[in-house]
């Protein structure tokens, strides 16, 4: 099934390139390019047409692949911290992915929450809980399917803002998408888009667990989009919906240890729904919770723990979240079982219950 063509915009060593760096077609909406061209008239030479040659019919037939469903899998908490799950650092990256039988391969889209400061700079901030990635770890989540990370979560900030902007461009640079963060609010509300089979689908990235409202972004300072602010929610959504078919939100949000909404969770669930979201993909918790149906929209609740320490069963019971959209654009949704049965190492315990294996 692979893959989506990545469109959008890329800031790389800090210069922004225009959307269309990556693209085949061009966004909705269209992008006006000068095409110059030059003619020349050619000297005019004599020559001989041969007489025409007898040519026998032939029937040809055209064939057009037929519309398929597209697969997207979201999954919660992603660390590759390897002071946090040594075993990462004993048998290297790929042990991460080693139990999921190339699932995210097979797809055409795979959304993580990456809870930790992908970057080498920046010092420790003073909270019980700092996380750090080797930026080295991300070629390998790309390698293993990964297309876009939202960094929108109490982690991202861990070692300051400079390192969470080096690692927005460090994620960007090793080809997985970054959502959720940015040099303003404009960049951090900005969507991932990808064009998959006949559909354009954006991804958003939201963070509504703060441990400062420093950490915010705003128009003339760095941060994360909100996961709070219901305005500035819905206004991301909205403007999202405007340049594609479908949008996916992955939201950091609810309360730790805890598996059912509470009414503020539902309210901003409904207003994004209402505003636009087709599929929502929440994590914080460290627990697996339901997945639920808002106006036909598929809410997942809380995808628990997915790359991360073996800590208890409830924490280790975890699921990848799936979203089939069918070509008459209905949506199909269900969680496949998983369980981080050795630390940094998530397995699949059992066949898709939706869609193909």
């Amino acid at each position: 099934m692979r893959r989506a063509t990545v469109l959008g915009v890329v800031l790389v060593g800090g210069t922004l390139l225009g959307a269309g760096a990556f693209v085949l077609s061009p966004p909705a909406g269209g992008v006006e390019t000068a095409l110059t061209t030059t003619t020349s008239t050619p000297m005019r030479t004599e020559t001989t047409v041969p007489p025409p040659v007898p040519t026998t019919a032939v029937e040809t037939t055209t064939t057009t692949d037929p519309p398929r469903a597209v697969v997207i899998h979201a999954v919660g908490d992603v660390n590759f911290d390897t002071a946090y799950i040594p075993n990462l650092a004993t048998f290297g990256y790929e042990y991460a992915f080693a139990g999921l039988d190339g699932l995210f391969q097979r797809d055409d889209l795979t959304i993580i929450n990456l809870e930790c400061s992908p970057s080498l700079l920046g010092t420790p901030l003073d909270k019980e809980f700092t996380f750090r990635c080797d930026p080295a770890s991300l070629p390998v989540a790309r390698a293993a399917g990964v297309d876009v990370a939202n960094l929108a979560n109490n982690h991202g900030q861990d070692y300051g803002t400079e390192a969470m902007l080096d690692g927005w461009e460090n994620v960007n640079r090793s080809g997985i998408r970054a959502v959720g963060v940015g040099r303003n609010l404009s960049i951090a509300t900005r969507p991932a888009v990808f064009d998959v089979g006949p559909w354009r689908i954006a991804v958003l990235g939201m963070g509504g667990v703060t441990p400062s409202s420093s950490w915010l972004a705003t128009e003339d300072r760095p941060g994360m989009a909100s996961g709070d602010d219901i305005d500035q929610m819905v206004a991301a959504v909205r403007a999202a919906r405007q340049v594609a078919d479908f949008v996916a939100v992955s939201i950091h949000w609810m309360w730790e240890l805890e598996t059912e909404p509470r009414p503020d969770d539902r309210e901003r669930a409904e207003a994004m729904v209402a505003a636009g979201a087709d599929m929502i993909f929440g994590h914080h918790p460290h627990r697996l919770g339901a997945l639920e149906f808002i106006e036909g929209k598929p809410v997942f609740w809380t995808l628990g723990n997915f790359i991360w320490p073996r800590l208890s069963d409830p924490g280790a019971t975890t699921a990848v979240a799936r979203v089939i959209i069918h070509p008459d654009g209905t949506l199909e949704a269900c969680m496949i079982p998983a369980f981080i049965e050795t630390s940094g190492q998530p397995v699949l315990q059992a066949p898709a219950p939706c869609g193909a294996p």
